[in-house]
């Protein structure tokens, strides 16, 4: 069996292979799944994605399967269950900006129809593709996504600094960072 060339950042890892292989840089239009990935992405920041990818499984059960209308309700109570949840990241600050965050995800829906709508429209409603020789060339950081970072904030959204808000659009397909010898770079959506 030939083996495929991949971006450096996964190789060698089976659960960051599959996440490379069948989610990242694909785009993602549905408001549930860039609810999901809002939700990891904010958990990630300071640590590492393979953190966040072993715990996906146990976020999706603590987080109602990421159902954004439930996360906006949640109480104290559940603060506090989530709080003593080991099989999550029990960051107080995060949990908390998980439930923030679900009712801002709301607003931005009230608002533009959509939060689908809202996010892609910085980006003309489809992925950018960059052409990235080496991992080396791909930026923690974009003008873009210190833009989408800025209005995110405004909108009350919490823990979406630039870095966490580059990772999403790398994540949901806003933007192609595979490099140009990985066998994903071909794929068209």
């Amino acid at each position: 069996m030939e083996e495929k060339t991949r971006c450096k950042w996964c190789v060698g890892i089976d659960i960051y292979e599959k996440y490379h292989d069948e989610e990242w840089g694909v785009p993602v239009y549905d408001d549930q799944k860039l609810f999901e990935f809002l939700i990891l992405e904010t958990f990630q920041a300071g640590l590492s994605w393979i953190t966040i990818l072993k715990k996906r499984e146990n976020f999706k059960l603590a987080f109602d399967d990421f159902d954004y209308k439930k996360v906006a309700l949640y109480t104290e109570d559940k603060i506090q269950e989530l709080l003593q949840n080991a099989g999550i990241i029990r960051n107080q600050l995060k949990i908390r900006a998980a439930v923030s965050n679900a009712v801002a995800f709301m607003k931005v829906q009230d608002e533009f129809g959509s939060f689908s709508k809202y996010i892609w429209e910085f980006t003309g409603g489809k992925p950018i593709n960059n052409n990235r020789k080496t991992l080396k060339e791909v930026p923690g950081t974009t003008p873009l996504s210190d833009a989408i970072s800025k209005d995110l904030k405004k909108r009350g959204f919490k823990f979406v600094g630039s870095t966490v808000v580059y990772a999403h659009m790398q994540a949901t397909g806003m933007v192609d960072d595979h490099v140009e010898d990985c066998w994903k770079k071909t794929v068209t959506f």
